[in-house]
């Protein structure tokens, strides 16, 4: 219902300004308001995000274009497909599963709890610090918070905390998956927009600190209430909690790997995911887990989540392109420019815009739909990266709520996941606006790098 308003907002809002004489007009103006309302049609009926973008780009394309889809659809899927870029993405994925597969999660997860257990909100605080962690492994959210939350969730069990804080923050470490480096959504912008990788993951460092911090926030606010002390819970002596530590050393060396040849300008994003790959699946040997049916199994869920993109991200392409023969881009931008409002409310609309189709729409599939109009690329990367974050723990549709349902084993109701979050989501799009207040949080490490 959120979307369906703002997208007629934005509907009135052009219909508005073309009897000022301010918008496109004629046939240009006729086929932007056949494509909204396609797309509201399309993705308000529920069908498959990879085969309405497809669709939707074949039917304007027939219905518009001289030039016969065949002779394009080819050469547009292929350009994706052959990307080297693209290749981080499967790879990423890959990593994920076979350290969730091999236990190093699971290690990851105790270690960080004998260092949090004892402040205020305990092992909610190992939820983010443990999520944020492995978010800057694997890339993914779905793969942080389905992890995590194998991982965590029976370590609540008995325990005196809040279930819905306990969700809550689970999904906001989900939300962090693909906003820390090295996040493939980066990725999928950075080869959407032309824009380096590299420099789109420097510049996430800040925002990702500041969400964290964000997040830690409320938990400490929420704590006399959601994560009550437990006298009666375990106290570590520093020789243990140093002791510990060693738990940590092959999460330490796969985040050296993959993020530090990156940052050293040693290797590619693909390149630094391949060498993540080879490290983990020589971690698991050392630690005895290694076996071709773990591989195996890794492999074919990779394989499903990366059939899963690429049909989105094939259906985006050719619908892209489409837009751009039919100069909707170029329309849409001189609709922006021409209304009478401050940058900061346009941008506000744009915001207002991801945050409608994040009640519907799954996140990566809004991202690659979408255009930057004008502004920093690799600053907008990042505002969109997090509002692509926020859509998947927005309810009632985000991803990451249900995949942290499917984890529960109480069988208690989704609603105890929608309220938990909605904390979390809250202070994530405040973390937005302070962004774009301050741009300089994500546009002045990768300047000085430069």
């Amino acid at each position: 219902m959120i979307a369906v308003v703002f997208l007629l907002i934005l509907v009135g809002i052009m219909l508005g300004m073309s009897f000022t004489g301010h918008a496109p007009s004629g046939e240009l103006m006729g086929e932007i308001m056949l494509l909204v309302g396609l797309f509201m049609l399309f993705f308000g009926m529920g069908i498959y995000v990879g085969a309405a973008l497809g669709v939707l780009g074949l039917i304007v394309g027939y219905a518009f274009s001289d030039r016969p889809f065949w002779l394009f659809i080819g050469q547009t899927i292929w350009n994706p497909s052959s990307s080297f870029v693209l290749v981080a993405v499967p790879l990423f994925l890959l990593m994920g599963e076979i350290l969730l597969r091999a236990g190093l999660s699971d290690r990851l997860y105790k270690t960080l709890n004998i260092w949090l257990n004892r402040m205020p909100g305990g092992l909610l605080h190992t939820n983010i610090a443990a999520s944020g962690v492995f978010s800057a492994i694997s890339g993914s959210s779905v793969a942080t918070a389905a992890t995590m939350g194998s991982v965590a969730l029976p370590f609540f069990k008995g325990k005196p905390y809040d279930p819905k804080m306990v969700l809550g923050s689970l999904a906001a470490g989900g939300a962090l998956g693909n906003l820390i480096p090295p996040g493939i959504t980066f990725i999928i912008y950075g080869l959407i927009t032309e824009t380096s990788v590299g420099a789109l993951y420097i510049a996430a460092i800040g925002p990702s600190i500041l969400v964290v911090v964000f997040f830690i926030a409320i938990i400490l606010m929420k704590a006399k209430t959601a994560a009550p002390r437990d006298p009666d819970g375990p106290r570590y002596s520093w020789g243990e909690k140093i002791r510990s530590l060693v738990d940590l050393t092959p999460t330490a060396v796969l985040i050296l790997i993959v993020l530090g040849t990156i940052y050293g300008g040693l290797a590619t994003a693909t390149e630094s995911a391949a060498l993540g790959v080879v490290a983990a699946i020589v971690l698991a040997a050392l630690d005895g887990k290694l076996s071709f049916k773990m591989l195996n199994d890794s492999a074919e869920a990779t394989a499903r989540n990366t059939a899963l993109i690429g049909l989105i991200l094939f259906g985006a392409y050719l619908l892209n392109y489409v837009f751009t023969a039919l100069g909707v881009p170029q329309a849409l931008a001189q609709l922006v420019s021409q209304m009478p409002l401050p940058p900061w409310a346009i941008m506000l609309l744009i915001i207002g815009f991801y945050l409608a189709l994040g009640t519907f729409m799954e996140g990566f599939s809004m991202m690659i739909t979408t255009i930057p109009l004008g502004y920093d690329p690799i600053w907008f990367g990042v505002i969109v990266v997090m509002l692509v974050e926020i859509a998947l723990i927005s309810p009632p549709d985000g991803t990451v709520l249900y995949v942290l349902q499917g984890m529960r084993k109480d069988g208690g109701p989704i609603t105890d996941v929608f309220s938990g979050v909605l904390p979390f989501m809250l202070v994530y799009i405040l973390a937005v606006g302070v962004l774009m207040v301050f741009p300089s949080i994500a546009t002045w490490l990768p300047t000085v790098m430069r």
